[in-house]
């Protein structure tokens, strides 16, 4: 079963954070994440949405979406984020 791994990303350095984006790209096709959307900002429709970068991702299960995450290539990218953005990420099951 597919699964949706969503990012809600306050950044707070933009120059830095951009040394973060072609790293995690690079683990997310590793591991093959297919980007569904990348950076939108929120059109809200109901409730406060936070004024942040919304990234989702669709990994082929939750399985491989953790391997992704927990990966060498992941942790240089998240490394990278350090000090240029606070992030949430979440991996939802797919339907």
């Amino acid at each position: 079963m597919p699964a949706i791994v969503v990012a809600r990303v306050q950044v707070t350095d933009p120059e830095r954070y951009e040394t973060y984006k072609p790293l995690a790209k690079e683990a997310i096709e590793a591991f093959g994440g297919r980007y569904l959307v990348r950076g939108a900002e929120p059109n809200t429709l109901e409730g406060a949405a936070a004024p942040c970068r919304y990234v989702i991702v669709e990994f082929d299960s939750v399985e491989t979406a953790r391997e992704f995450y927990k990966s060498p290539l992941y942790r240089k990218a998240r490394e990278a984020r350090i000090g240029a953005a606070d992030a949430e990420i979440i991996a939802l099951q797919g339907v």
